[in-house]
């Protein structure tokens, strides 16, 4: 008899939940996808690829130093926004923190030209600046999700004297030698930079999204397999539905930029052997004094943490932190697991230092 009841359990389980499939997929095919970054906010400044955004603040009292979350130069800010519940941003909000956004826009065709100098020496201090302005205080904490972590330390390198309080690094590449995907993509044996910059002066979003496919072929399937395995599970299907939305919705890249990435650190490792010159100025990550932390995902494909991890010994900052957390370059910043490991962790160290 137990054994009995065990299957008609397991039978009705499952038959309730070929129906609340069949109820999603209609729902999945027919419908819209989630709304994303709704958190209210005000655009402060637009040019070109650039925007810098406030939120509104929450909370009845508000930390004196605001963060200035910076997104990486392939994808939108709202990862930083999914939805109510599941947003950084409105997590740091609660907290109380002032809230400021550089988001992405796809480059012009005028923009083709743009290259690392024009985000460490112009965009980023123009947006700290905007930044204290608007915000009438000295010090601001720069926070970089992945490639705008690299932005964020080379500004930083090369602005010994900038008004930083703090520096915090997502997922950051350091050392680009420990990053297989990007050697096999962008081989010199192989691959004629500049003669692909001139054919494609605005890199296509699209190419870049294929290269990572052909990469990892199943990689498609498999989620398909694991979202029609859970299909059932609204929560599971919603939380799919806007990880592969942001993640389709990347950007393309100015070619000159895209150029300057493969010779610099993909094929020169610019970083780690200290060869990296931006501006004519050697970028020495010693030069970085300000108190730092730098969080890595353990099971991140995409920035491993041997490729993060030298940064804590490259810079001079006296005040320095490596938090390596469960989950992947995404799931870090956003999602159940993030929710709760990545977010009060970062809450913590931000809390004692920004008074």
């Amino acid at each position: 008899m137990p054994f009995q009841e065990s299957f008609k359990e397991r039978f009705k389980t499952e038959a309730r939940r070929m129906l609340q499939r069949r109820r999603n997929a209609l729902d999945y095919l027919s419908s819209p996808g989630p709304a994303m970054g709704e958190t209210p906010k005000r655009l402060l400044h637009r040019r070109g690829t650039l925007s810098l955004y406030h939120y509104h603040s929450t909370a009845d009292e508000v930390y004196r130093v605001p963060i200035l979350l910076v997104m990486a130069t392939t994808n939108r800010a709202y990862l930083f926004d999914l939805a109510k519940g599941q947003s950084l941003i409105e997590f740091l909000l609660h907290r109380g923190y002032d809230v400021y956004v550089i988001d992405w826009n796809p480059p012009t065709h005028a923009e083709k030209h743009l290259k690392i100098e024009n985000y460490v020496l112009d965009f980023l201090p123009d947006c700290v600046r905007r930044v204290q302005q608007d915000a009438g205080v000295e010090e601001v904490t720069l926070v970089g999700y992945c490639m705008a972590g690299i932005l964020a330390c080379i500004y930083a390198a090369l602005h010994p004297n900038a008004p930083l309080k703090n520096l915090v690094c997502f997922t950051t590449p350091i050392d680009w030698s420990q990053l297989g995907w990007a050697k096999a993509l962008a081989d010199p044996n192989s691959l004629d930079i500049d003669e692909l910059v001139e054919r494609l002066p605005i890199i296509p979003a699209k190419m870049i999204e294929n290269s990572f496919d052909l990469l990892r072929p199943a990689g498609r399937v498999a989620g398909w397999l694991r979202l029609w395995d859970n299909l059932w599970d609204e929560q599971y299907v919603r939380g799919y539905r806007m990880m592969t939305g942001w993640g389709a919705d990347s950007l393309p890249l100015a070619g000159d930029y895209y150029r300057q990435l493969t010779k610099e650190l993909v094929w020169k490792n610019g970083l780690v052997e200290g060869t990296l010159r931006i501006g004519g100025r050697l970028v020495r990550l010693e030069k970085i004094k300000v108190p730092l932390l730098h969080i890595l995902a353990e099971h991140d494909t995409l920035v491993p943490p041997a490729s993060g991890e030298p940064l804590l010994k490259m810079v001079g900052s006296t005040d320095k932190e490596e938090m390596i957390i469960p989950g992947g370059h995404v799931s870090l910043v956003a999602g159940p697991s993030a929710i709760k490991r990545m977010w009060p962790s970062l809450d913590l160290w931000l809390g004692k230092r920004s008074i």
